[in-house]
């Protein structure tokens, strides 16, 4: 016997149990190879061929300096330069340790070369101005070194005014000491939990010694390739050292974690939220369309468990096809359960609509079989020729989507001709009652054979209208804005673009060696585009001689002063008491001898010392850690940066070398963005005057643009190859251009309408959603394709025949399963479901209106 649809179906029905059992078997083995297998990366640099150029270049950066790969960047901002930086040192101490979890800890702003060379990097005049800042403190700076506690900043505080009293310097002198501790103090006592910063109070406005408020450490975490988020275990890691080390809010501290890894789990975190209540909603719209289409639960029941089992057994395949699913093909399940319910509503509306006209459950699938098995031979391998055109495009993503969907339309016909049929016989479902057809739409029928021209033209002006509109298309393919923007890795990274000197929208440029290197930080810095250039010569800082003249001068006049021969142990509470009363009575002594504005802020001081010397002793206590902590640091910053040696390339750091130059004499150059770096037209200004000067350049703004380009060219090159493929397929088996143009007008119509909706909505095409056009394709030829072999077989009044039934209810399944992805939190994902559901609708309106108009009465030949 020839094997073919109905041969299939014929078998299944003789022997329905043993077909079941083959079924379950098959689906079993597919269930075990699945959960063996199961595997998906969240790395959207892993859907671009590695072939491409960009990704090429992309790779033999990260072969040079493979540190600089897989990292998570920690992000330690504190309320004080003192409470980062203390931070950021115990934080990184505690991960170096921990080998377990990380394989490199570094800290790219700081560490010990940063610490005593940092004064150097800025200007000459930043130098003296930080230079001059501490000479100006040494009276304060001397007695805080000797006695780094509240007591030694009452003793500092009574020298100062012992200066003011002989009238050595006006009161005025110091309202910024004595303003910014009377704050402090007065905010404790209130239980406000103030953080003090001796580095603002020394720097003033305006001077050089103003550290930054934030923090990084680069690390690149050990991953656990075996599970889903590979790095969760390293920033559960971080977290805990954090909380062992009392880094957080209530401590003036946030720290954040950002990076290729981090994003990446986030991804996959973000795409597993409220997938309970996506896949209900999916589930409980699935099953009131399919019983609406069928009126039988037992139908509902065969339909649901083939598409399962197929389901299973496409996933088994995809696996051992392609090793894994990646953020694109995992979206063959909806793509499967769209086209298989499809099938299954085919089957099932035409075996009721003969059950209806009086044939047995036997016969009536037998009839339904030789009617549609053509039908859907036909429309599984379009769809499996339109998904298999993106096999040979970069588009890795989409290309295994393809794969997997292909072979899933396999899967879906051979379950919707064998278990169907078998599940049918022996749920033996109910004769359904009436037509199952649509005899009200009759009226439509009539109404389209007679203004037949005028709909034409209507869907004619709408496509027109729809490709004015192209030009208005959106289409980010930036990967980032796939992600959800309140996560917190997404969050943090966000937040680092605004920072021009920590954007991570910066290109790394591979030069050959070290003079190359030069030749090209040069002309990189001549663009208007670029805001600065970095390389291993921007560590070697300019007008040393000058600016170390500066900072040995401060050394000479500071040496003993911030390093005194004995420092003074801890003092009592007495001892405390003691120094603030008589702080107390010289700052009111001050504020008497000067009744006008100048002795505010002493008599404002005093008050709040006279509150801290009747609070208890548990308050002092908590003020006096309030100011000895951020002292030690500030001491210890400033001993490091009085110690500045000069700096040449031989005498850098070999960690630091390591990131900028390979020990084949390989160079990194880092080249930062000017103007905005959020906004993505300047982005791709800049990444194209960069690429004008050197090919070898990679980074997010080169992959961003460049994806851009090379997923347009994939679907222009897979539009255009399963545009010929599907049409060679039709021609072949309809024998008809005419016949082949009629199937596939309506698919190029949908098209363009979905596209100028998007336009109309402000709806971008993405990374994601895009894919809403293989399926818009799939389904949209398999819809087609039934009406014009209904018509081509002499089928007149179309919309109310029971095909049409079969169609509507079709479009609606899958678009209620799609358009629930609509409800995810996952951006690209809800997108993917919005386009889907326009999509579907559109291609409806083209399957019920447009098709019938454009098909017409049927052929004389095909009447007779």
């Amino acid at each position: 016997m020839r094997l073919s649809p109905s041969a299939l179906v014929i078998a299944s029905i003789r022997r329905p149990w043993l077909t079941l059992a083959l079924a379950a078997i098959l689906t079993g083995l597919a269930l075990f190879v699945a959960a063996d297998r199961i595997a998906m990366t969240t790395d959207t640099a892993a859907l671009i061929s590695p072939t491409v150029g960009w990704r090429q270049q992309e790779q033999r950066m990260e072969a040079a300096f493979p540190q600089l790969r897989d990292n998570m960047l920690i992000i330690v901002d504190g309320e004080t330069p003192e409470l980062a930086e203390d931070a950021t040192v115990r934080l990184a101490a505690s991960l170096s340790g921990d080998k377990t979890h990380f394989r490199l800890v570094t800290r790219p702003d700081g560490g010990d070369f940063f610490a005593r060379e940092g004064l150097l990097f800025g200007s000459v005049d930043d130098v003296r101005s930080a230079t001059q800042a501490m000479i100006d403190a040494q009276p304060m700076l001397g007695a805080l070194a000797a006695d780094p506690s509240l007591r030694g900043v009452t003793v500092s505080l009574s020298t100062m005014l012992d200066g003011v009293s002989s009238g050595d310097i006006p009161l005025s002198r110091i309202d910024r000491p004595l303003h910014a501790l009377s704050t402090a103090i007065d905010g404790s006592l209130d239980g406000k939990n103030p953080h003090f910063s001796w580095q603002r109070l020394l720097a003033g406005e305006g001077k050089g010694l103003n550290p930054p408020t934030r923090r990084l450490i680069l690390t690149q975490p050990v991953l656990d390739h075996g599970a889903l988020m590979p790095g969760a275990a390293a920033s559960e890691a971080v977290t805990k050292a954090a909380q062992a080390l009392a880094l957080d809010e209530a401590h003036g501290l946030r720290i954040s974690l950002t990076g290729e890894v981090p994003l990446a789990d986030e991804e996959f975190a973000t795409l597993q939220e409220n997938i309970g209540l996506v896949a209900l909603v999916m589930l409980g719209a699935m099953l009131l369309t399919l019983w609406l289409a069928t009126r039988s639960v037992r139908l509902v029941a065969a339909i649901m468990i083939t598409i399962l089992s197929g389901l299973i057994v496409t996933g088994a395949v995809g696996l051992l096809a392609i090793g894994r699913f990646n953020l694109i093909s995992v979206a063959f399940i909806p793509l499967f359960v769209g086209l298989g319910v499809d099938f299954g509503i085919q089957i099932c509306v035409r075996f009721n609509a003969d059950r209806v006209a009086g044939a047995d459950p036997d016969a009536a699938l037998r009839q339904a079989a030789m009617a549609l098995g053509a039908p859907l031979l036909l429309a599984a391998g379009a769809i499996f020729l339109g998904f298999g055109a993106f096999l040979p495009t970069a588009y890795i993503g989409i290309a295994e989507l393809g794969v997997i969907a292909g072979l899933g339309m396999i899967v879906a016909l051979l379950f919707s001709l064998t278990l169907l049929p078998a599940l049918i016989l022996l749920l033996r479902p109910g004769k359904p009652r009436g037509d199952v057809g649509f005899k009200a739409l009759a009226p439509v029928d009539r109404f389209l054979e007679r203004k037949r021209r005028a709909v034409l033209w209507s869907f004619g002006i709408a496509m027109t209208a729809g490709i004015a509109l192209l030009p208005w298309a959106v289409f980010d393919f930036n990967p980032l804005d796939l992600r959800d923007p309140h996560a917190p890795a997404m969050r943090a990274l966000k937040d680092l673009t605004r920072d021009p000197d920590r954007t991570p929208n910066v290109i790394d440029v591979l030069a050959a060696n070290p003079a190359e290197g030069r030749k090209l930080a040069q002309r990189l810095s001549g663009l208007p585009e670029v805001a600065h250039v970095v390389s291993l010569d921007s560590f070697v800082p300019e007008q040393q001689d000058a600016k170390l003249a500066l900072i040995q001068d401060a050394s000479l006049l500071l040496d003993l002063t911030i390093n005194p021969f004995e420092t003074a142990a801890p003092p009592s509470d007495a001892e405390l008491r003691e120094a603030i009363g008589a702080t107390e009575i010289k700052l009111r002594e001050a504020a008497k001898a000067h009744t006008g504005p100048d002795g505010n802020e002493a008599r404002r001081l005093a008050a709040s010392l006279q509150r801290l010397n009747m609070a208890s002793e548990a308050q002092r206590t908590t003020v006096n850690t309030m100011l000895s902590q951020p002292l030690g640091v500030m001491l210890e910053q400033i001993r490091q940066a009085l110690q500045a040696a000069p700096v040449m390339r031989e005498t850098l750091p070999p960690d630091l070398v390591r990131d900028w130059v390979t020990p084949d004499g390989q160079v990194r150059l880092q080249v930062f963005p000017s103007g905005n770096a959020n906004d993505n037209a300047v982005i791709r200004q800049f990444r194209n005057a960069v690429a004008q000067v050197t090919p070898a350049i990679s980074g997010l703004p080169v992959a961003t643009q460049a994806a851009a380009g090379t997923v347009a060219w994939a679907f222009v090159q897979a539009g255009v190859l399963a545009f010929l493929l599907v049409s060679v397929l039709l021609f072949l088996v309809l024998r008809d251009l005419k016949e082949v143009a009629f199937t596939l007008a309506p698919v190029i119509l949908s098209i363009f309408l979905t596209l100028g909706s998007c336009v109309l909505i402000g709806q971008p095409i993405n990374f994601a959603n895009i894919i809403a056009f293989p399926l818009l394709f799939g389904v949209g030829v398999a819809f087609h394709i039934y009406f014009v072999m209904a018509w081509r077989g002499g089928a007149t009044g179309l919309l109310q025949s029971s095909l049409a039934r079969a169609v509507m209810f079709s479009a609606f399944a899958t678009g209620t399963a799609f358009g629930s992805l609509w409800l995810s939190h996952h951006p690209g994902t809800a997108s993917m479901g919005k386009i889907l559901m326009i999509s579907l609708i559109w291609t409806l309106i083209c399957a019920l209106i447009f098709e019938p108009a454009l098909l017409g009465p049927p052929r004389e030949q095909a009447k007779r």
